[in-house]
């Protein structure tokens, strides 16, 4: 069960707010590849509900916003708040029962990456003091508990980003991509043990092996483009390499370049997508990266 974080209702308005929409001058787009975001979401509503959603694209972090839109459905009040240290976007709202449908569609200008293929792990020491916690156990990423098998499967890599990258290989050659394989509790440890999970599932894996070998790694959330299974949010890692962080994909279901970011955090429960506080069903989701590029 979740714990509400809602200390007080949402304040209503007269009018909702209508939707927010960003808009970047031509000067401001750097070159890169250009993005279109179509992400709806829809749910059945018994009764009043609290949410708190992910969606929006970031604007940082190697990719420019150059517009977006939402739509909620019905017209109910919204508000947007920015997490102040890596400035993910949260959206909150109240519904009463019956259907709520939202629609959130963004042009993002993605940047190339900067080729990290000589990225070297950093002392302890050495590492920033807002870069330490992504070095911590979590609730999904148990890296105490994977330690020794951490060390017996990769301290041989040579250190750095060669490492990294043979965490990822083993994960995509020993555990099966299986949907409806895990649930929403399931943990880095258990993936290890049964050998089968989706996206996020890696990711956590990959993220608990980093953290075990003393390299800070978290979860990334995004839009992706892939072909199977149908369309939905990809969660990637990235480790703390050379003083910067670097994307990885275990799954490699999508090519990491066109991964739209949407929020990074410790572990799953920093990035949902959507968090509920009260009688909901979901009914569709259909998050879709399209590029006219």
């Amino acid at each position: 069960m979740n714990t509400p974080v809602l200390d007080a209702p949402l304040p209503r308005t007269a009018e909702p707010s209508p939707p927010a929409i960003h808009m970047a001058t031509d000067a401001d787009i750097p070159a890169g590849k250009r993005f279109d975001v179509d992400c709806e979401l829809a749910y059945d509503l018994t009764g009043d509900c609290d949410f708190l959603f992910q969606i929006h694209a970031l604007n940082g972090m190697g990719q420019q916003l150059i517009s977006e839109s939402l739509e909620v459905t019905p017209a109910v009040a919204t508000h947007i708040f920015e997490d102040p240290t890596v400035h993910h976007r949260f959206l909150r709202l109240r519904a009463g029962a019956g259907p709520l449908t939202l629609r959130y569609r963004a042009q993002v200008r993605r940047l190339p990456d900067p080729d990290a293929s000589e990225a070297v792990e950093l002392p302890i020491a050495d590492l920033p003091d807002d870069i330490l916690h992504n070095l911590m156990p979590t609730r999904y990423c148990e890296s105490d508990l994977l330690g020794r098998a951490a060390q017996k499967l990769f301290c041989g890599h040579p250190p750095g980003f060669a490492r990294v990258q043979a965490i990822c290989d083993w994960i995509h050659d020993n555990i099966d991509y299986q949907v409806g394989a895990t649930v929403v509790t399931t943990t880095a440890r258990d993936v290890f043990l049964y050998r089968a999970g989706v996206c996020r599932d890696f990711a956590h894996l990959g993220i608990t092996f980093c953290r075990a070998l003393n390299i800070p790694a978290r979860l990334v959330v995004g839009y992706a483009r892939f072909d199977d299974p149908p369309p939905d949010f990809h969660a990637v890692f990235e480790a703390y390499l050379g003083g910067q962080w670097v994307l990885f994909d275990p799954t490699r279901m999508s090519p990491m370049a066109e991964l739209i970011r949407i929020a990074m955090g410790r572990d799953a429960k920093d990035v949902a997508f959507a968090t509920i506080f009260g009688p909901a069903v979901m009914t569709r989701m259909n998050p879709c990266l399209s590029s006219p590029d």
